[in-house]
């Protein structure tokens, strides 16, 4: 028996696996487009099956699409919602421009699987992509699937990270040590100022995305081929996105221009800005970290991260801050895909963007990869963290830079002499002062109230 059937389209006659719910425009693009091994997440997929059924049930309510083919277009929608057809949508990344060829594989999936539910021929154009074209449906796909995995995976995943942040914030509020800046010895702080700041840093990630959401929820189904909405009724495009809203739970509005919204991808390339400022704020505190906790004879030693797997192949006992690596490589992919998606942003040409599979598939990429990595850091390192409050204070007292509180009081220049005279005699600047004189024990000892110099005045 032949492992293959005949399908058809307006090109002519295509053999297609036999077990695939895909016809003939799909296999073309299996075949054209031979490029990598990558293919749209799930979230992507979800997306269009969810656009696919909101669109169905808009067209069935405008009296466009009949009942009975409905039902069965509805089934198979809900089960590419489910996951149950994800083998079936095998299109490469590297494709049309536009998505046409994702956009046909979902028609063609859903309205095979159609027939199969309800013993009626349903066609992949005529029925399953009623009142839709390619460009409206892949740019509203890429806006689904990326609010999806931002509510449901990144913004908890950040608020998880961000709570633990700040437990260590007030875990480490009264150890003391030395503040740097241009990694050299700076006046003191807490350890749980420095940590505070990690955690605001990842608090205002999370509010930059809920910002960038507003633009994110603007959809541009509805605009069909140019953005002039031919072929659909007027009333298509708001009673589709309210429905798709009611399916997802996720609030999505009409784009006010659909010409905006299909002719340019601005939202998307806001949000992976936004995704890009989250990865460098992820790259500093994981790098910070393993700064505070090098060592552990020869480095900083102020932090120790937990131990979770040998460090070396060939030194024995070596544990390395592996986490923080993990966390600063994906930090450093979602940066390079930011640039990827701002270079096809530009490809906006005319009505059309021809870069969206890869906008598309690089911010589902991101989303996904630092909502992952967030909770492994916090799982794998964060909870783990512990501070070493000798050397922390042991270094906040040698600080130079200590000197800083003695220049309100004795002038700029002689405080440096201070410093300097510490330094090169290897005091701390409270025995540099003792020796030469500068304060009473008394007031200098008031002076130089290391824990009052982490507060203002």
């Amino acid at each position: 028996m032949s492992n293959t059937r005949i399908e058809k389209d307006t090109m002519g006659e295509m053999s297609v696996p036999v077990e695939a719910l895909y016809g003939a425009s799909t296999q073309r693009a299996v075949l054209n487009f031979q490029i990598s091994e990558l293919r749209f997440s799930r979230a992507m997929i979800k997306a269009l099956g969810a656009i696919k059924l909101s669109s169905a049930k808009a067209n069935l309510e405008l009296s466009a699409l009949d009942a009975k083919l409905f039902e069965s277009i509805a089934l198979a929608c809900q089960e590419v919602i489910d996951a149950k057809l994800d083998q079936h949508f095998v299109v490469d990344i590297f494709q049309t421009g536009s998505g046409t060829s994702t956009n046909m594989n979902a028609n063609e999936v859903i309205a095979n699987r159609a027939t199969q539910i309800g013993g009626t021929k349903i066609h992949p154009n005529d029925h399953v992509n009623m009142a839709q074209s390619s460009n409206d449906v892949i740019p509203t796909a890429i806006h689904v699937s990326c609010a999806m995995a931002i509510n449901e995976e990144l913004i908890p995943a950040l608020e998880y990270l961000k709570k633990h942040l700040d437990e260590k914030a007030i875990e480490f509020k009264d150890i003391l040590k030395s503040g740097r800046t241009h990694l050299q010895d700076a006046t003191p702080i807490t350890l749980g100022q420095e940590f505070s700041g990690y955690a605001t840093q990842i608090g205002n990630g999370i509010a930059r995305v809920k910002r960038s959401m507003v633009s994110l929820q603007e959809l541009a189904l509805g605009g069909t081929a140019v953005g002039t909405g031919l072929n659909t009724d007027r009333k298509f495009p708001a009673l589709a996105i309210k429905k798709l809203s009611e399916l997802l739970k996720i609030e999505f509005v009409e784009a006010p221009n659909h010409f905006e919204a299909q002719g340019a991808r601005d939202a998307v390339v806001e949000m992976s800005g936004q995704l890009r400022t989250i990865a460098c704020s992820l790259m500093k505190i994981a790098d910070d970290l393993r700064w505070l906790a090098s060592g552990p004879r020869c480095g900083l030693g102020e932090l120790n991260l937990p131990e979770i797997q040998p460090g070396s192949s060939i030194m024995p006992a070596k544990v390395n801050p592996v986490i923080c690596e993990s966390v600063m490589m994906v930090a450093t992919q979602v940066i390079g895909n930011d640039t990827a998606i701002a270079l096809a942003g530009q490809r906006g040409n005319f009505e059309l963007n021809v870069m969206l599979p890869v906008i598309g598939y690089n911010l589902d990429q991101s989303v996904n990869l630092l909502a992952s990595v967030s909770r492994n850091f916090v799982n794998k390192c964060i909870q783990g963290i512990t501070a070493n409050p000798e050397i922390c204070l042991k270094y906040a007292e040698s600080s130079l830079a200590t000197c800083t509180s003695l220049a309100p009081i004795i002038g700029y220049d002689q405080a440096a002499a201070v410093a300097k005279y510490a330094y090169k005699n290897n005091l701390t600047v409270r025995e540099a002062a003792l020796e030469l004189k500068v304060l009473p024990e008394e007031e200098l000892t008031q002076a130089l109230n290391l824990m009052a110099m982490t507060a203002p005045n």
